[in-house]
């Protein structure tokens, strides 16, 4: 198809080939071996501590990099970020940027964490890797500095699709308090069926066969079928009720984008306060370009709606 991509972005719609799913080993590898030499991140005014957490049964230990305002006394808000990468590829570096952004801008303790990826550790063994960390995190919040009545769950992609799991599972198991979901392009509906998953087949990097794809090896035999929990695509969930306001971001041209609209208007029909911002001519991998204007805008937004539902 042809798509009226946000001229900022068409230029890098074809750089995107290392995001091929079918080897995820493979494509670990070349992400790795593409960041090598890159400057570190710039962490002025932010302390950050690399820290192992016990997780589940099956995984006594979780890694999680906190990122803390530098220099701040007083108790803070706490943000549970949860990387993407179609539930197979992607790490707790992916997401320094956007979490020291977070950490300064948003004035918020930051967890991110590194769950286990799909084949090698499918569903549920990120899920519960990620509510791990949140049960860590309201449990430490004294030692961490952070108000544990005011935490947040943000993740994009896969990372949007576990926030929202985390934050059905610390609703129906009576976990921490949740006063926020931030899902981002979230990836919500193993089934693939929405009119946006039909018509971008072909959009750069993540796509329709791509998301097809990071189900199977996040589900195995089971994706698309009728077993599916609600924790591994929390689209299926009829109930809604109770859950924390939430705020939901879409590309145009996203095959994740009608998943997004529709959890949101779930959301609404359980009487969820909820906002959805659905960006034009982007493509799911625009986020990557933070120079595009439509990135630059997405990110501001995020630091305004996070300090807004974190600080009032």
């Amino acid at each position: 198809m042809s798509y009226r991509y946000d001229s900022d972005l068409i230029e890098a719609a074809g750089n995107f080939g290392v995001f091929d799913l079918t080897n995820p080993q493979e494509t670990r590898a070349k992400l790795i071996a593409a960041s090598a030499g890159r400057p570190a991140p710039d962490t002025t005014g932010v302390e950050v501590t690399d820290l192992e957490i016990p997780g589940p049964a099956d995984n006594p230990r979780v890694p999680v990099r906190v990122y803390r305002p530098a220099g701040v006394d007083q108790t803070l808000p706490a943000v549970l970020n949860i990387h993407g990468g179609g539930f197979v590829i992607g790490r707790i570096e992916v997401d320094d940027a956007t979490c020291l952004d977070i950490a300064r801008r948003v004035e918020a303790v930051v967890v991110s964490v590194g769950y286990r990826l799909a084949p090698e550790h499918p569903y549920p063994a990120g899920a519960e890797d990620c509510y791990a960390a949140l049960l860590w995190l309201a449990e430490h919040a004294s030692e961490l500095g952070v108000d544990a009545t005011r935490i947040a769950v943000h993740g994009i992609s896969a990372g949007g699709g576990l926030s929202a799991a985390v934050t059905l599972m610390a609703r129906d198991r009576s976990g921490p308090a949740i006063a926020f979901q931030y899902l981002d392009l979230p990836e919500l509906d193993d089934r693939c069926d929405t009119l946006s998953m039909a018509r971008f087949t072909d959009t750069p990097g993540w796509n329709t066969p791509n998301a097809a794809i990071s189900w199977r090896h996040y589900l195995g035999e089971r994706a698309g079928g009728d077993d599916v929990p609600v924790y591994a695509a929390p689209a299926r969930a009829k109930d809604l009720s109770g859950l924390p306001p939430a705020y939901v971001v879409a590309f145009e041209y996203d095959p994740c984008r009608d998943e997004a609209v529709a959890y949101a208007e779930t959301l609404f029909a359980a009487g969820i306060p909820v906002e959805v911002h659905v960006f034009s001519g982007a493509y799911h991998l625009a986020y990557l370009i933070p120079t595009a204007k439509v990135s630059r805008r997405r990110a501001e937004e995020r630091v305004t709606v996070l300090r807004h539902a974190l600080h009032g």
